[in-house]
């Protein structure tokens, strides 16, 4: 079947589109991988690259300023990461930067997230290490969240347990709690307690009474004046010893 000169047209604009969309899409895509900057290459060492893919971006104050370049495992605590960082940023890096593992979002891609250093250090040049920071192991702390949360609901059993018996008056701290018999010792102690206060208050009050009684006993009668006359006296002799000494004092210029 001959082909007309419409026809041809048509795959021809086909054509042309088609190309022109897998040049911008090249485009597009090597300028988001730093493929058509001028660039220099760094790495770090890192323990755990915790999700971390070739291709994924290179974050320098919040922009993206290159790629990861490889990924390769060096020893079995280390890992060694290659960016490819774009020529223009060089100038704000120094070498006492420090490479850190992000996520773009929350549930976005890991990337490589890259802090300014001190401006003593010198500039990062090509080939240089960066210093590093290793990620949170995102694992273990779940880890230990559930061993903890699991041990709270263990806690939390046993202790409903014990205040289920307690409030039905089992176990020894029920029994007692939950007992007539101990509320009405208790009772009765406080009784006994306020009986035998009473009964030395009025011993007390009766000894007094009966001293009292006694100083006017004509058969102790003088007993107790003699106790007066010897308190006096000791008085008495104080207060003499006193007075020479107040005489002097005044006496003196």
């Amino acid at each position: 079947m001959k082909t007309n000169s419409g026809q041809k047209l048509k795959l021809g604009i086909f054509t042309l589109v088609g190309v022109l969309i897998l040049v911008l899409a090249i485009f597009f895509i090597g300028k988001s991988k730093s493929l058509f900057n001028n660039t220099f290459n760094v790495y770090g060492i890192f323990k755990n690259v915790n999700g971390l893919q070739v291709g994924n971006n290179v974050r320098f104050a919040g922009i993206n300023v290159g790629v990861i370049q490889n990924i390769r495992i060096v020893s079995d605590t280390a890992v060694r990461v290659d960016l490819t960082l774009n020529k223009s940023v060089q100038e704000f890096l120094r070498k006492d930067v420090k490479a850190t593992i992000g996520s773009d979002g929350l549930m976005g891609d890991k990337l490589v997230v890259i802090n300014p250093g001190t401006s003593g250090s010198g500039e990062l040049n090509n080939g240089d290490r960066v210093n590093t920071v290793n990620p949170i192991d995102v694992d273990k702390i779940i880890g230990r969240v559930t061993r903890v949360a699991d041990n709270a609901e263990v806690l939390t059993s046993n202790l409903s347990e014990i205040v289920y018996k307690i409030n039905h008056g089992k176990g020894s701290i029920g029994k007692l709690l939950a007992s007539d018999k101990l509320a009405n010792d208790l009772e009765g102690t406080v009784k006994q307690a306020k009986s035998t206060l009473k009964t030395v208050k009025q011993g007390t009050q009766g000894f007094s009474d009966n001293m009292e009684a006694a100083k006017h006993n004509f058969l102790l009668r003088g007993f107790f004046k003699k106790k007066a006359k010897a308190a006096q006296k000791k008085q008495d002799s104080i207060k003499a010893a006193k007075e020479p000494k107040e005489k002097l004092t005044s006496t003196n210029p």
